[in-house]
């Protein structure tokens, strides 16, 4: 039986594979029917994802994979529920002598990561209130480094490395846009929330360089990125002397970008920009996920349901 070697986005229902994947998540799971262990994988490369089951584990390698590992497997592209899946025969960790590296099969996003720090900077440049520019600079400045590869999520939106930055370029081009229709708009304020809203992003999820989110650290699961945010501003605006009244403008602005409690927002936006935040925010996820969802469908054909669109199955139109 002949076997190919194929990227995500090119695989069809039939295909017998051996290629290589990076693992984006697994889980050891049970069987409803009988009670028999598999693992549940989310394989990657550059070009997308795919779900792939080992049945029948063996006790031995329950717990051998982790996220992050490149491997290498064999088995054959089924469908469910209009969706690629992965039938895994076998399955190792890549060696050295497979001559592959892990950067070569990570999804990453369509723009190259020091062109979007360059534009998120130009946006910087255009706010002309010094005192919040001097906040978002330093903010910024602080996680430059970890801003290059870090995702802006460890599922769902801009779940990709260099993801977060992404995340912010596309939102900062939206408010740019959104505010040459609306004058009455405070771009210093739109853009200083953008670029602060997620930041702490980067201390909520333990990322890898290759932009794969294994755990949320200890903060990310007691306090998480808008709390930590709030605290960061606080912080650098004692250090930097900021008017009072800025420094609450630019913490409501992070406290209520999730716009309901259950969502992590203590407080709904209570002035236009900050309205405008959580809008934007939301937009650019839901065209992530959209796009994400309906990438590997065929025309006319509907999606499973996606967690992150209130469990919706989405379909993808002919045209």
């Amino acid at each position: 039986m002949e076997f190919s070697s194929k990227k995500i986005r090119d695989l069809a229902v039939g295909d017998r594979v051996d290629c290589y994947f990076i693992i984006k998540r697994v889980d050891l799971k049970t069987t409803n029917s009988n009670d028999k262990k598999y693992l549940d994988f989310i394989f990657g490369d550059k070009t997308g994802e795919i779900s792939g089951k080992l049945w029948e584990v063996p006790q031995d390698i329950e717990t051998y994979f982790t996220e992050g590992d490149l491997v290498k497997v064999r088995g054959t592209v089924t469908s469910y529920m209009n969706n690629n899946q992965f039938k895994v025969d076998r399955i190792r960790k890549a060696s050295e002598e497979d001559g592959v590296i892990p950067e070569d099969f990570v999804e990453s996003a369509p723009l190259k990561n020091t062109d979007m720090l360059r534009d998120i900077e130009g946006y910087l440049q255009r706010i002309g209130d010094q005192d919040i520019q001097q906040v978002v600079q330093m903010a910024l400045e602080e996680k430059k480094d970890k801003l290059m590869f870090y995702p802006a999520a460890k599922r769902n939106h801009h779940a990709i490395r260099s993801g977060l930055l992404y995340h912010v370029l596309t939102m900062l081009k939206l408010g740019d846009q959104i505010s040459k229709v609306y004058p009455a708009v405070n771009t210093d304020l739109l853009f200083a929330g953008i670029i602060l809203h997620d930041l702490e992003k980067i201390n909520e999820m333990d990322s890898s360089e290759l932009g794969i989110v294994k755990e949320y650290t200890l903060e990310g699961n007691l306090l998480g990125h808008i709390s930590l945010g709030v605290k960061n501003v606080d912080r650098i605006c004692d250090r930097l002397n900021t008017p009072e009244e800025k420094r609450m403008l630019l913490q409501h602005m992070i406290l209520s970008h999730h716009y309901e409690p259950e969502y992590g927002s203590p407080v709904k936006p209570m002035f236009l920009e900050a309205e405008l935040l959580h809008h934007i925010d939301m937009i650019d996820a839901r065209v992530f996920d959209f796009t994400l969802a309906v990438r590997d469908l065929e025309p006319s054909s509907i999606s499973e349901n996606i967690f992150s669109l209130d469990r919706r199955r989405i379909y993808k139109p002919t045209f």
